[in-house]
């Protein structure tokens, strides 16, 4: 993993879009076809043991095999969906601390109200996390400047609001890292399922012209194919649209402590000094 290092000496992780998740999605790839082949295409969820023929009445399974190779394609995209939204969970409570972030905010306050900047410090140790760490990189430098006699007032000010904004900005990639994939499949997702309802229906359309009669089994298969896809890709669209607006909406209330936080330290420097 490539790192660069800012002009004031912190490193900042550097990663593509999908460098992380790029191996998420082959290992669901994977696991898509196995079960596509060996758990839908089970020679035993179908009319005599041959999957060619008819799925047995009432089998799901083998109802989603006749779905076509579309299928597995889909279900990599719902099961990445899955995996990233269980990582993204814990990613962003630990980003998010141990405690409540609204008490946080609130005991800062009090503590910086009070001028107490180790009580301020001791509570961004307990917090632990994003917020916390932008808070403790806020504090440090609220620290430093104060003993500074070569900034005016309004220097100091500014010097701690843009330690406020350059820790947030260090902090923002590793909330949002994999929400782009999660928001890419909400429309893949979609337009899948819709390849596959078409190929569906040209593969109906054609068993129905078939010379000689209608080949029921084929009509069957393309209609199955249609309906199987439509479903999955609508559930995996509709998975990945709640996922992505979950977690941006956390991302959203932990920037916005981290904005409240922040400029509550500025506005106690400004008054006390």
């Amino acid at each position: 993993m490539a790192k660069a290092t800012n002009p004031k000496g912190k490193k900042v992780k550097k990663e593509s879009v999908f460098s992380g998740s790029g191996f998420v999605i082959l290992v669901c790839f994977i696991v898509a076809v196995l079960v596509y082949f060996f758990i839908y295409g089970n020679p035993s969820n179908f009319v005599g043991d041959d999957p060619n023929n008819h799925p047995l009445d009432g089998n799901f399974f083998g109802l989603i095999y006749k779905g076509g190779a579309v299928v597995p394609v889909i279900q990599t995209l719902l099961l990445t969906v899955l995996v990233l939204s269980v990582e993204r969970f814990f990613a962003l409570n630990k980003a998010k601390g141990k405690g409540s972030l609204t008490q946080f905010a609130i005991n800062i306050k009090n503590a910086l109200s009070q001028g107490d900047l180790a009580t301020a410090k001791t509570i961004c140790d307990k917090q632990k996390g994003s917020v916390a760490n932008v808070v403790t990189s806020a504090l440090d430098k609220y620290a430093v400047v104060e003993k500074d006699n070569t900034l005016s007032k309004e220097q100091k000010v500014l010097s701690i609001q843009k330690e406020v904004e350059e820790a947030t900005a260090l902090e923002l990639p590793m909330m949002s890292q994999n929400l782009p994939v999660i928001a890419t499949i909400t429309t893949l997702g979609t337009l899948l399922g819709l390849l596959g309802t078409v190929i569906g229906m040209i593969r109906s359309f054609a068993a129905m012209a078939g010379a000689g009669g209608t080949d029921s089994l084929a009509l069957s298969q393309g209609i199955s194919e249609a309906l199987i896809n439509t479903a999955f890709g609508i559930a995996t669209g509709a998975l990945a649209v709640i996922s992505y607006n979950l977690f941006t909406s956390k991302i959203d209330n932990i920037t916005y402590c981290i904005d409240e936080v922040g400029f509550s330290i500025v506005q106690s420097y400004a008054a006390n000094h």
